[in-house]
């Protein structure tokens, strides 16, 4: 072999361990649940490597998997809300921050990310219950005469996964900032732009990058989680998550775990590429 073939060919030697492995735990995998999600299951019988489009015409056919689906999705989309609302200027202010305080803020935001997921919402559990310390708070506040309802609520799942998925939002809006020249805010107010002028028309238009990417990940996230939703939603409040959890290992029914598994994963992929390029259409001098 010459010289210029060996070197034309480095690149797919260097990649070929990753691409075995992305192989071998991710495409692999994927395409036995998806084959599985068309095979048979009878409770006496179990499953049986048959043909069949039954998990998938009782997904499409029974309003509790629509329910469930749709509830999936309206909490990623109430806990993406939350994140862009709470995250996008706590990163605006963690940019303006000095460097020391700033290194003190990041412990504080990427600290959660060490602590286990379970441990985290353990804690919202302790805190959001009849006597938990939100309740006793407003009861003491005079706020309420009763206990609100947290938990086995989509409210306090989305509280719950809004804490444990905001550092992601942080942490890429404020690298978009990093790119973002701060001179360019001083023209603006120098011209006679106000605050909120300057953070509508030229801070927000270039952190938009950012701020779709921090979407994408709380959003996948959001929607794929497990831990959140069944400690604090219960098993009476079904995710998507929750419910193939269920199919696989409490009615041992694998083929409709799948074909759940499998519809929750390409309506992700539906929904983040539609939006994707919506608003790269929408900000295409941005993404230039």
């Amino acid at each position: 072999m010459s010289f210029a073939a060996s070197e034309r060919s480095a690149p797919y030697w260097l990649a070929g361990p990753a691409l075995l492995v992305f192989l071998g735990l991710v495409i692999i995998p994927l395409g036995m649940t998806v084959l599985l999600s068309f095979y048979d299951w009878g409770q006496y019988k179990g499953i049986v490597p048959e043909f069949t489009l039954k998990n998938w015409i009782e997904i499409a056919t029974d309003s509790y998997f629509f329910e469930v689906f749709l509830r999936t999705f309206r909490i990623s989309i109430l806990v993406t809300l939350a994140c862009v609302l709470i995250g996008v200027p706590e990163a605006y202010i963690l940019n303006r921050m000095s460097p020391g305080w700033r290194s003190v803020c990041l412990l504080v935001v990427i600290g959660p990310l060490l602590v286990s997921v379970v441990a985290r919402t353990l804690g919202w559990a302790l805190l959001l219950g009849s006597n938990g310390l939100v309740n006793q708070g407003l009861m003491a506040l005079g706020l309420i005469t009763t206990p609100l309802e947290f938990m086995f609520t989509e409210t306090g799942v989305v509280i719950a996964l809004t804490h444990v998925l905001i550092p992601f939002m942080i942490l890429s809006v404020w690298a978009s900032l990093q790119r973002l020249d701060p001179q360019v805010e001083n023209a603006a107010a120098s011209l006679g732009a106000g605050f909120f002028t300057i953070w509508r028309r030229v801070i927000l238009p270039q952190v938009v990058p950012g701020i779709l990417s921090g979407a994408i990940i709380v959003f996948a996230l959001a929607a794929s989680a497990f831990a959140s939703p069944a400690i604090i939603g219960g098993r009476r409040l079904k995710v998507a998550a929750t419910l193939a959890y269920d199919e696989f290992l409490n009615t041992l029914n694998w083929p409709l775990g799948a074909a759940v598994a499998v519809l929750l994963l390409v309506a992700l992929v539906l929904i983040i590429v539609g939006s994707n390029r919506l608003v790269e259409r929408r900000y295409a001098q941005v993404f230039e």
